[in-house]
């Protein structure tokens, strides 16, 4: 099966872009806000110059249309109005005055609003006597919704000089305006034209240019400033003690945590982390002592109980010769003066003596509980030892040992012995018809290897998977604890080996143990 790791990316990073995405995002959209809200600003602010120039104009007007014009006097560059009835008198010195009706006056305002850059405007009309007044196709729409009810129309329009403002507004007839306009047709209140005025943005638009990069700067500079303080407050409150918290799970079990992490200076999130992670150290060290414990209980537990199997052959081998030694004394003490009897008897005393000793000091070498610990072992004399405590009372088993390894290793000799016992014991239960018992002993690769073979009932498949499960067992009840090869598949693990069972049904169990080993100098 094929698994997928993606790319890993700190949570310093992830937080980091987070953040700095949620702050983009923000500040973008106050930036749009800002944007739109000058530009509607800018605009309210023309349509509302472009209404007051309307009214002042209206004004300007009515004054002009209630005096029956103005009459301005002859100079260069002012000429008269060949529209006007009349449109030029003089006074008794001669002087001529050319008229200025409403019309004239707000082209001629026109001109000065376009001088100092304030504008356009000019009167407009879909039956202009003037063709300087035909509307434009702006005006024309205008002036056409004016007849529908239209009291304004105000666009925004691009042109050379940058974008503008275009408003146009009704000019409708009062009385004053008859005198001129009713010979035209025009009746009181008809909308006889527009005033047309154009507000130029331009000027806006620079300025609104100008305001956004200077946001933008702002933001870039807010954003990375706020992106570092960010950086340095998540590395100092949060990485920093995940990294400190991470080292004491790194250092558990050799150190203790208190030695990494950080003391408390305000309770947070992390600090009941930090806490819990303590109190799990604490709790998980009582458990492990608390299963040393157990194991060393059920270990000295499996050997007392092989103990008991081997006393109960060995019983049998003290026998044999301390009934041979009782009769002897016995016929001693019935001759006490037949030194022949004595010469005969006494050596074979000697002998059942130095032979139930033997077997003692064997029974006691495997009943002994040792820690753990390197010595060295002379590996041939320890397996013989351990076959000839099996061999006890089951004559009608083969025991064959093949020994090709240094003499001199350091091991651990009781634990060794223990696992040699277990599985003798595991292997000769099996073979209740007799059999043989194959124990091979080599050296490759700089590890011991034992192999146990026997000729027994074999174990099942569905067994094959539990049988180092403590007090897993087949056996009948009496005959076995479950822990033989539980103990043994622990204390291989201890020696820092391996041990592996390849096994048929009634074609008998081969354990294959390997154990790192190290020679003795002569």
């Amino acid at each position: 099966m094929h698994r997928n790791f993606s790319p890993h990316i700190s949570l310093r990073t992830k937080f980091i872009i987070f953040i700095g995405a949620i702050i983009s995002a923000s500040y973008l959209f106050m930036l749009y806000r800002t944007s739109v809200f000058d530009e509607s600003m800018i605009l309210r602010q023309a349509e509302q110059q472009a209404r007051m120039l309307y009214k002042q104009i209206l004004l300007t007007r009515q004054w002009a249309s209630d005096h029956n014009g103005l009459f301005v006097l002859k100079r260069e560059g002012i000429e008269a109005n060949p529209y006007l009835d009349l449109p030029i008198v003089e006074d008794n010195s001669g002087h001529t005055y050319f008229m200025r009706n409403p019309a004239m006056i707000t082209r001629e305002l026109s001109l000065y609003a376009k001088h100092d850059g304030l504008g356009n405007l000019r009167v407009t009309s879909l039956n202009p006597i003037n063709p300087l007044n035909v509307p434009d196709a702006f005006e024309k729409d205008s002036l056409l919704s004016f007849k529908e009810g239209a009291e304004e129309v105000i666009s925004v329009e691009k042109s050379g000089l940058g974008r503008v403002v275009r408003f146009i507004a009704p000019l409708r007839v009062t009385d004053s305006c008859l005198n001129c306009h009713a010979q035209h047709g025009y009746k009181l209140g008809n909308i006889r034209g527009g005033l047309s005025i154009t507000i130029p943005i331009n000027w806006a638009d620079d300025l609104i240019r100008r305001n956004t990069h200077s946001l933008i700067f702002i933001g870039v500079v807010t954003i990375f400033l706020v992106t570092v303080v960010l950086f340095l407050m998540f590395e100092s409150l949060i990485v920093h003690r995940i990294n400190r918290l991470s080292l004491a799970m790194e250092a558990f079990p050799e150190d203790l945590p208190e030695q990494h992490l950080l003391p408390p200076l305000f309770k947070d999130e992390l600090d009941s982390v930090n806490d819990s992670f303590v109190l799990f150290c604490d709790r998980l060290k009582k458990s492990q002592n608390e299963l040393i414990k157990a194991r060393s209980q059920a270990h000295l537990s499996e050997k007392m109980a092989s103990l008991g199997i081997l006393t109960a052959g060995i019983a049998h081998e003290v026998n044999n010769p301390l009934g041979g030694m009782l009769n002897c004394v016995k016929s001693m003490r019935e001759n006490p003066e037949d030194k022949e009897v004595m010469q005969r008897y006494l050596p074979l005393i000697d002998k059942g003596l130095r032979q139930i000793e033997l077997t003692m000091r064997q029974l006691l070498n495997f009943g002994r509980t040792e820690p753990l610990t390197l010595r060295e072992v002379d590996i041939e004399t320890l397996m013989n030892e351990c076959m000839e405590l099996l061999s006890f009372k089951h004559k009608n088993i083969q025991f064959d040992i093949d020994v090709s390894v240094p003499t001199h290793l350091l091991l651990d000799a009781e634990a060794l012995k223990q696992i040699i016992i277990n599985i003798g014991l595991n292997g000769i239960q099996a073979m209740v018809n007799g059999g043989r018992f194959l124990v091979e002993c080599k050296e490759i690769n700089n590890e011991l290897i034992l192999l146990f073979q026997d000729s027994g009932s074999g174990i099942s498949e569905k067994d094959l998977s539990h049988i180092f499960d403590p007090f897993f067992t087949t056996k009948d009840v009496g005959e076995g604890t479950g822990l033989g090869l539980a103990v043994t598949f622990s204390l291989v693990e201890r020696m820092g080996g391996k041990i592996s069972v390849d096994s048929r049904e009634g074609e008998g169990t081969v354990f294959t143990i390997s154990l790192p080993i190290n020679k003795q100098p002569a």
